[in-house]
């Protein structure tokens, strides 16, 4: 079994890349950093590659398809992102774009990609890592992230409901966590405001449920469920507002 993942160096990533390891999958490691994955690839117990490729660039992902145009890919994880705090007039645009890339195009080019080889073997897992942000409606101080993770999560949707229509073994999930131990606030230039998941766990929590399970949605820990659950029954304005209030949070912690 052959898994890719992109940004594997840290994070998420990074543990679904350990988690994996240790159910004997041999692993395509994507990031930025070619020193942290050498660092991660010395760690691991399984056979892995590693590859240093720039995902906010099209045609650079275009090229990871080409690489991998004649490998089998059992499992996708398209897990590189990253967000932007503050309000859209202050925030640079070149970022803006550079994270619509990454959040976005790149997770649409790899799904489609390794979807297509996938469903002519009818068998395979993608896992697309996307939010709790991506249930909102908006996310104040962080718009564009919210939006991107609101398109991932609707992707997702789309796909496994097709797939299940046709009866395919392939399974399309989406990961919904909130926050989680990573890089992502360090990036984004806040601080949590509420005690974060540990990445080890959501990683597990989110390879197990795609795997036993075959869910659509995985939300990791009670709190985003609940909120969830919760958000059905207050209007759009109220939740804009409550997610202002806990991002500015993250500023002035």
């Amino acid at each position: 079994m052959k898994a890719l993942i992109t940004g594997a160096s840290s994070g998420i990533g990074l543990d679904i890349a350990k988690y994996l390891a240790s159910k004997k999958y041999e692993l395509i490691l994507v990031a930025r950093s070619k020193e942290k994955l050498e660092e991660v690839q010395q760690t691991l117990p399984t056979k892995s590659t590693i590859i240093v490729m720039d995902l906010s660039s099209e045609q650079k992902v275009k090229e990871l398809c080409v690489l991998m145009k004649n490998e089998r890919i059992d499992m996708l994880i398209n897990n590189a992102g990253f967000g932007d705090f503050g309000e859209f007039t202050q925030t640079e645009l070149s970022k803006d774009i550079e994270m619509i890339h990454t959040n976005i195009k790149a997770v649409h080019i790899l799904t489609k990609f390794a979807l297509k080889n996938m469903m002519r073997h009818n068998s395979g897992y993608i896992l697309n890592v996307a939010s709790a942000a991506g249930f909102m409606k908006g996310g104040p101080l962080l718009s564009t992230y919210y939006a991107t993770k609101s398109y991932v999560l609707s992707l997702t949707q789309a796909i496994h409901y097709e797939l299940k229509r046709k009866k395919s073994r392939v399974v399309v999930s989406a990961l919904c966590p909130g926050p989680v131990e990573t890089n992502f606030n360090r990036v984004a230039n806040v601080d949590f405001s509420s005690k974060p998941l540990p990445s080890k766990f959501v990683a597990k929590y989110a390879i197990d449920q795609m795997i036993g399970k075959e869910r659509m949605i995985i939300i990791p820990g009670i709190k985003m469920k609940l909120a969830k659950f919760f958000s059905r029954f207050v209007s759009d304005k109220f939740i804009l507002r409550m997610t202002y209030k806990f991002q500015k949070k993250k500023l002035t912690k």
